[in-house]
């Protein structure tokens, strides 16, 4: 089955690629702007995305409002007329703030998971009044099940008499945060996920043909190659997520050092971690999540990032843990990655894995 162009509402994708939201500072500018200059849809994560910035110690969160343009602009000088999008957690402190400056600044798509984005469609309503470009911005929430699909639509056509533009299933094989147990992590076989994916994708039919629109469904996680991708399309999934491959990308913008650690890992060093956040999540074993298993490891200030996270009972701060290691110093960094990182063997340029997919 040959891949078709993703058409989201407006916006056509030539390649039916979304490349995953990875923060802390695993995509931005660079990473989005390439993928969007080879005709899939680039996105930036918002999460601390001032990280590198003077101030970011001090106000981290006014540092990362600052932010968002700049990156968003940067994305569209890479990428003149491709489509740019952000990733912003539900669980962020501050959501609506983040999607008001990423309105405000022209991008292409929201795509919200980490949570239930309940809020996003008035937050996007609002910031969109300001600047006089109602619907302009197109909304992707991210469901790992069919129960969180349908709050969402329901809650969405309640409230807002609005329907999402594009839904993202992100399946139990993805990286960072996930929206599973651990204990269904710990035996995905018999979660039977194909099952969900397929009543997902007929729950969101029946809502589009009802709503007399077109409602793209793309498929995320474990996702490393067109071979992986098949079995989706072939579902009906309308294309694919993407992030862990690009991240052995030379436009990825993390450090080498942190490449490197994708390149070295093996099969068994891909693992499940508890987060301070209170999310299982999928990382590589290093040092510093052995000294994590031993007990709490000191930190700085807050960052305020997360909404759920406790300053004084949190084992370590996740927000100085993702920023270490993205830097480079991979010792003392937490290193989120998706199930296939092992397979990651050498160097690539995004054009040559966007071809795969052409």
């Amino acid at each position: 089955m040959e891949p078709k162009p993703l058409q989201i509402g407006r916006l056509e994708a030539r390649i039916p690629v979304i490349q995953g939201g990875m923060g802390v500072g695993v995509s931005l500018s660079g990473l989005a702007g390439a993928v969007a200059a080879e005709g899939g849809i680039g996105v930036i994560s918002t999460a601390q995305i001032g990280y590198r910035e003077p101030g970011y110690d001090r106000n981290p969160h006014e540092t990362n409002l600052r932010q968002i343009p700049v990156e968003i602009h940067r994305a569209r000088q890479l990428a003149p007329g491709g489509i740019i999008g952000v990733n912003i957690m539900v669980a962020t402190r501050g959501y609506e703030e983040y999607v008001r400056q990423a309105v405000l600044a022209g991008v292409d798509l929201i795509i919200s998971g980490a949570g239930l984005p309940v809020t996003l469609p008035q937050a996007v309503r609002e910031a969109e009044e300001e600047i006089g470009a109602q619907g302009r911005t197109l909304l992707a929430p991210i469901c790992s099940s069919l129960k969180s699909a349908e709050v969402i639509f329901h809650y969405w056509e309640k409230k807002y008499h609005r329907l999402p533009d594009l839904v993202v299933i992100e399946g139990p094989l993805a990286g960072g945060h996930l929206g599973f147990d651990r204990s269904q992590l710990e035996d995905i076989a018999a979660l039977h996920y194909e099952e969900e994916v397929k009543r997902i994708l007929a729950a969101v039919g029946r809502r589009a043909e009802e709503a007399g629109k077109t409602i793209p469904v793309v498929m995320a996680g474990g996702i490393y190659d067109r071979r992986d991708a098949q079995p989706w399309l072939e579902l009906g999934a309308d294309g694919v997520q993407m992030a862990t491959r690009f991240v052995t990308t030379w436009e990825c913008d993390a450090a080498q050092a942190y490449k490197d650690a994708y390149l070295k890992a093996e099969k068994e060093d891909i693992v499940l971690v508890k987060s301070p956040v209170g999310m299982p999540g999928r990382a590589i074993r290093n040092a510093f999540l052995e000294r994590a298993e031993k007990g709490k490891i000191p930190h700085g200030p807050c960052h305020g990032c997360i909404k759920t996270c406790n300053p004084a009972d949190t084992p370590y701060c996740i927000t100085e843990a993702l920023v270490n290691a993205v830097k480079g110093d991979v010792d003392n960094g937490l290193i989120f990655c998706g199930s296939n990182a092992w397979r990651a063997r050498k160097m690539e340029h995004v054009k040559d894995i966007m071809a795969e997919f052409a």
